[in-house]
């Protein structure tokens, strides 16, 4: 591929950084801490597709940051018939930000592969994480000295799929649409954002569980070095 391409541009969530495993890791600690008797692992069951759609949500702009934040708690712990007030949901939800940004576990190849990308290319993050958590995530994790730019969607004011995120990245990079690429586990955010503004786009699809063949995928990061 890609004798044309310069910019390399990655998603960080369930892209590099490893969100599921960093994210159970995370409720194990602040359900011990306020003494939540949840099962973890029945919890972490019921969480995960509801976090996804309320991410969905928040990407399409119908939800806010703190509906997102407790929204997906409350409605994990009812599905569970978890007894558990307000105000826990609340200092959970805070908590779980605090104490997510403190794992730092990547997906298998990321260093390597971005330390042989980054002898050829210029490479940046796009984002819709938060602004002061996806900051901690790349220090702890030991990834930002990779990156050239990063953008994410709190400092744009909107997020991907929306192009204004993409362009905003792409002049803060100074870098044409032509000459570049995203990379990210997402179809809609990630891949079909990219496409609408004139990137080109790989998939990231690590479970080969999305139904698409339309674009480029790889399922192991450092498949990509046969792309590039």
């Amino acid at each position: 591929m890609h004798n044309h391409i310069r910019h390399i541009f990655f998603d960080l969530d369930h892209t590099l950084w490893d969100f599921e495993t960093n994210s159970g890791l995370t409720f194990k600690r602040i359900f011990e801490l306020h003494n939540v008797e949840a099962n973890l692992t029945e919890f972490l069951e019921v969480y995960k597709p509801i976090n996804f759609y309320y991410w969905k949500l928040y990407r399409e702009e119908k939800i806010t940051k703190p509906q997102l934040r407790n929204g997906r708690l409350k409605d994990a712990f009812n599905e569970l018939s978890f007894e558990i007030d307000d105000d826990l949901i609340y200092k959970l939800s805070y908590d779980y930000i605090e104490h997510l940004t403190t794992f730092d576990h990547v997906f298998e190849g990321t260093h390597d592969i971005l330390r042989y990308l980054q002898k050829k290319y210029i490479l940046h993050i796009i984002t819709n994480g938060f602004e002061e958590a996806q900051e901690r995530k790349m220090k702890a994790s030991k990834l930002k000295s990779y990156f050239t730019t990063v953008t994410n969607s709190e400092m744009v004011g909107v997020k991907k799929p929306n192009p204004q995120i993409f362009n905003h990245a792409l002049n803060k990079a100074g870098a044409h649409p032509s000459e570049s690429v995203m990379i990210g586990d997402n179809l809609e955010a990630d891949i079909q954002g990219a496409v609408n503004v004139g990137m080109d786009a790989i998939l990231f699809d690590q479970s080969k569980s999305l139904e698409n063949n339309n674009y480029k995928r790889v399922s192991h990061l450092m498949d990509l070095k046969y792309i590039f």
